[in-house]
């Protein structure tokens, strides 16, 4: 049985939708065990500055829906340092917190194991991040909604690109990870994507654009990751306008639309998977590990690997979009 008594959960780092859900089902299944639960506010920060509040279940209520984070989130310098660390232990030394639940990305790993192992707490991550980019799991909290709402957008875009000989570049979050824009690309069947994790090239692109003008095929659609080699939507248009002419080329910056909104049912029921099994892994005494969910299991990966393991696109479903857009 469980010694547990008084666990703390947080949010940290970029805001992810499904991110209240997995806050519902950690706190709901904490209560249904008999353990307090409580909610650090503005992730690393707050735990410094002691901005923590037990929750009850009627806390909770009516917030799997929103969007964003009901503890709100922040980015800590001050938790990178000894001194910083040293405080925030402090904090949850003063409100008797035995172990936490940390939900974020990368970054919220990394202070979540380095914390661990400076004070023996156990630490338990749920991968939110609409990039999709956390090694250990198959799809992150916030990821399927990102893509529905840029799936959405660039949708609409298509109506106005179809109407005129326009050549549109659609900018999709992802600084080093190319999944928002592959997947966005393929169900919007663009004509080009822009990977961070693939070498295009802008006379790959010209290339293209000049066999599909020979075939009549109407090409007008580029999804760009923000973080691709090429710079962005706006440098690779004007690029593109420079050496080939033929289009009139717009570009479309979809941004941090892509953080907002109502979480899908998919968001909402990875978050509840893992805010549930993260519960039930600090009783059974797990620590220093990422919760994810991996051709349908739950799977549990060492921080240190979680961390430090690369996760990129499959090859074959960027093969895949490159034969689709012939």
């Amino acid at each position: 049985m469980s010694t547990l008594k008084k666990i703390a959960v947080f949010t940290s780092g970029g805001d992810a939708p499904g991110m209240n859900a997995a806050l519902r089902a950690v706190v709901r299944t904490a209560s249904f065990h008999n353990l307090d639960v409580y909610g650090i506010y503005r992730g690393y920060q707050g735990m410094i500055e002691g901005e923590i509040k037990k929750l009850s279940r009627g806390d909770v209520a009516n917030i799997m829906q929103r969007g964003g984070t009901m503890l709100k989130t922040a980015r800590s310098m001050e938790f990178m340092t000894k001194e910083g660390r040293k405080k925030a232990h402090d904090q949850l030394q003063k409100h008797g917190i035995e172990a936490c639940i940390a939900i974020g990305g990368n970054g919220t790993f990394t202070g979540a194991q380095v914390f661990s192992e400076e004070y023996d707490i156990p630490f338990v991550g749920l991968p939110g991040t609409i990039d999709n980019d956390i090694y250990g799991t198959d799809f992150t909290i916030g990821f399927d909604t990102a893509v529905n709402t840029a799936v959405e957008a660039v949708d609409r875009i298509r109506d106005t690109a179809d109407s005129h000989n326009r050549l549109f570049f659609v900018e999709v979050m992802g600084r080093h990870s190319g999944y928002i824009a592959l997947h966005t690309g393929i169900g919007t069947g663009a004509g080009s994507i822009f990977l961070p994790e693939e070498d295009n090239s802008v006379e790959q692109l010209i290339k293209q654009l000049q066999k599909s003008a020979k075939r009549r095929k109407l090409f007008n659609l580029v999804i760009v990751a923000e973080g691709n080699q090429n710079g962005g939507a706006m440098e690779i248009a004007q690029k593109v306008t420079e050496k080939y002419s033929e289009y009139e080329t717009k570009v479309t910056i979809i941004g941090h639309l892509q953080r907002g909104g109502s979480p899908t049912a998919n968001d909402r029921l990875l978050a509840s998977r893992l805010g549930y099994e993260a519960v039930v892994a600090l009783m059974d005494g797990k620590q220093d590990v990422a919760l994810g969910v991996v051709h349908g299991e739950t799977a549990f990966t060492p921080f240190h690997d979680a961390i430090t393991k690369s996760k990129q696109p499959k090859e074959s479903m960027i093969r895949m979009a490159e034969i689709l857009a012939l």
